[in-house]
């Protein structure tokens, strides 16, 4: 969620702000990922993203209302600067998305959680709605509301892996609604509100919730408060959470998603804005990439060289892995997507395809072993910040 006083501070702040301290695990960070690399995404990419199930396309939102579809790879293939209709932007005055969902409905179709926002005093009508976008031209096709006396707004929606409920929080509590109540003969605005059919009192985690995404059946949710990122991990039958990663970062916090891509599985949209510290990310949004911690962190891994010529294009880097300072050989080694293995001295040269520019680790695996090198940039001439051996786990 954007937390602004209007949108042109933000841009006069991102451009002000420079690359800032790394990232790193907080204090209770419970190791379970790790954190492989950051690409830099458009700042219209700043409320949160979600894919499709054949993992085929990545759809974001921002930065208020605008809808873009990407690669898995991240090149931007479609994009509609303002998703919702200027008739329901005046009928009900809808003018912001939170993080959205793929919903499986009507053949597969983008749920967009929307609310009424003014940056000078926050929410102005009261209630939310679930507008429904074409994942192929992005068209908006219709909203349903949804019952104001449960929910003031919609900042978010992740639909449960089975495809029947679509998730939300209100408050401290999280919501469900059934999908099939997101239907024309329920849409806005000749039709009464829908209601929800689930509530998980007490559900929402301390550091709130700016997006969600579904990974093992869990609900993962990511949030931020006093400097701390987190990203919970809440049993949708019994409402009991546990802490998937905590980051100290500087950025605002924002939707999540699960898929392949880019050296991870999970990822996490960081936007570029947060008053009183320096982001550690910029000057545009980013995309954190995060693999899941296999192991023990035995290895170590050096990042002897990573270029690429031009953007997009193929990246290579070059790693060397050791253990107790000698060679690792047949060590599988990945970077941004990219895979090879060490050979008898423990070096691998791993080529990548990539379309944007970020910061990248290699991530080197062996047995029950694993290590993690710095980031690094490629595709950019910023300087990586000092000790940027970023990660979210043991390393």
């Amino acid at each position: 969620m954007l937390r602004v006083r209007a949108f042109g501070v933000v841009l006069a702040l991102v451009a002000a702000l420079a690359l800032g301290a790394a990232p790193r695990a907080g204090a209770q960070d419970p190791g379970r990922w790790l954190l492989t690399g950051a690409s830099s995404v458009p700042s219209t990419y700043w409320q949160g993203l979600t894919s499709d199930p054949a993992r085929a396309n990545l759809y974001f939102v921002g930065v208020f209302e605008g809808l873009w579809r990407t690669t898995p790879l991240l090149r931007q293939t479609a994009g509609v600067s303002n998703a919702i209709p200027a008739v329901v932007e005046a009928r009900e005055g809808y003018n912001h998305i939170g993080d959205p969902t793929w919903n499986p409905g009507e053949g597969g179709r983008v749920l967009l959680p929307m609310e009424c926002f003014d940056p000078r005093v926050g929410n102005t009508c009261g209630t939310g709605a679930f507008g429904v976008a074409d994942p192929g031209t992005l068209g908006f096709r219709y909203y349903v509301k949804l019952d104001p006396a449960e929910i003031p707004k919609a900042m978010w929606a992740e639909t449960s892996p089975d495809g029947s409920l679509i998730w939300t929080s209100s408050g401290d509590d999280l919501l469900a609604y059934r999908s099939s109540d997101v239907s024309p003969a329920n849409a806005g605005p000749g039709a009464p509100p829908i209601h929800s059919v689930r509530r998980l009192d007490g559900a929402v985690p301390p550091t709130g919730v700016t997006g969600a995404v579904f990974s093992h059946h869990r609900l993962l949710l990511a949030g931020e408060a006093g400097g701390t990122y987190r990203v919970w991990g809440v049993n949708p039958h019994s409402g009991q959470r546990r802490l998937e990663l905590e980051m100290s970062i500087c950025g605002e916090s924002e939707g999540l998603d699960v898929v392949p891509t880019l050296g991870g599985q999970l990822h996490w949209l960081i936007a570029p804005f947060d008053p009183g510290c320096e982001l550690t990310f910029g000057p545009s949004s980013a995309l954190l990439h995060f693999a899941p911690t296999s192991g023990r962190a035995r290895l170590a891994v050096e990042m002897l060289d990573a270029d690429v010529p031009a953007l997009p294009g193929t990246a290579r880097a070059t790693v060397r892995v050791t253990r107790h300072g000698r060679p690792v050989r047949k060590a599988r080694v990945g970077f941004a997507g990219g895979v090879a293995e060490t050979n008898e001295q423990g070096l691998a040269t791993i080529p990548a395809t990539l379309e944007l520019p970020g910061r990248f680790g290699a991530l080197a695996q062996k047995g029950g072993a694993y290590g993690l090198s710095e980031l690094v940039p490629v595709g950019s001439t910023s300087p990586a910040p000092a000790g940027s051996a970023a990660r979210s786990g043991a390393g």
